[in-house]
């Protein structure tokens, strides 16, 4: 089954409901709500359980035992680090601070170097913490920084207005990847021209059928992966980088690390050109998923094959194959 198949739990009002929550009962009714709720999800989400039973499985064995066993009970504190992760969000989304938590930040310095220089670039995240956190960081470093953050939600527009009703001077626009056109392509170019940043997730395969992928190994088993990203970058011909973030109790732990330069993509081999690039993001993304084990947030058959994803990559002359 493709991810955008699967119903997507939560709703703007409901977000509401749960930050309100927070903010008037703390971190423990919080909590308390969660714990009501997510045996119900996790008992009724089949799918979902089984996708991340077969995650923890795979890093498990890759880990060679240093990770959680799956299981019903690591998968059940797999749900419930997502459900949190819903609080994080929201958290460094509201303007009055609520929760004032320490940042550790590893790779500051490669983010620093372009907002020094005025320049902008296209930064590729993982479902792995949350983009808000990557807002918050670069306004702590460079105030006037912008960023556009390219979502795979039909919601997107919603869950926009949710965090900015929690922040007036919101800085950071929610773009669907299909909606994505030569209008919308130069518009991002212009941002990135101006000193602004374009996020977008390497690690979720695209919504319309036969949208570009690579298979690539992925905790010892091929899985696909989006060549958008790359496209993307080599398109608006910038720096690109990859973000990481996480969530502990001491605080929010950033990584990033610059990709290249600028990513280039021949007109033909392109699928052999894009590959190294795709290979190095998932390497990152592996570590993540070693020192964080509970906080990669895809709850879909990540290794299943879908059929209708060719390989190589068609010779795209815009980024129309971004979705």
């Amino acid at each position: 089954m493709h991810w955008a198949a699967m119903r997507e739990a939560g709703f703007s009002g409901g977000i509401r409901f749960l930050f309100w929550m927070y903010r008037h009962g703390g971190i423990g009714l919080f909590r308390l709500l969660l714990f009501l709720v997510m045996p119900w999800y996790f008992l009724t989400n089949v799918l979902a359980r089984r996708a991340s039973i077969e995650y923890l499985a795979r890093l498990y064995e890759t880990s060679g035992g240093a990770t959680p066993a799956p299981g019903w009970r690591n998968s059940f504190r797999h749900f419930t680090r997502f459900g949190e992760n819903i609080l994080d969000t929201l958290v460094a989304a509201d303007a009055q601070g609520v929760l004032r938590q320490s940042w550790h930040v590893d790779g500051l310095e490669h983010l620093e170097r372009l907002l020094d220089a005025g320049r902008g670039g296209v930064i590729i995240t993982a479902h792995f913490g949350n983009p808000e956190i990557c807002r918050r960081l670069s306004r702590k470093v460079h105030a006037a920084s912008r960023l556009t953050i390219l979502v795979h939600t039909r919601h997107a527009g919603r869950f926009n207005r949710v965090l900015a009703s929690l922040d007036e001077a919101r800085d950071v626009d929610l773009i669907q990847v299909g909606d994505i056109n030569a209008m919308t392509a130069m518009r991002l170019s212009e941002r990135i021209a101006a000193g602004g940043f374009v996020i977008i997730a390497g690690d979720r395969v695209p919504l319309a059928p036969g949208g570009a992928t690579l298979a690539v190994d992925f905790l010892g088993r091929e899985a696909r992966f989006p060549c958008g990203p790359y496209i993307l970058a080599a398109a608006l011909a910038c720096p690109t980088l990859m973000l990481f973030s996480a969530s502990e109790k001491d605080g929010f732990f950033v990584t990033v690390r610059p990709l290249v330069e600028r990513v280039v993509l021949p007109r033909r081999e392109r699928a052999a050109a894009i590959r190294p690039y795709l290979e190095t993001y998932v390497a990152a993304l592996t570590r993540e998923c070693l020192e964080h084990p509970l906080q990669w947030f895809n709850f879909f058959p990540f290794w299943q094959t879908p059929r209708h994803h060719p390989e190589p990559v068609k010779h795209e002359k815009s980024t129309e194959s971004l979705a």
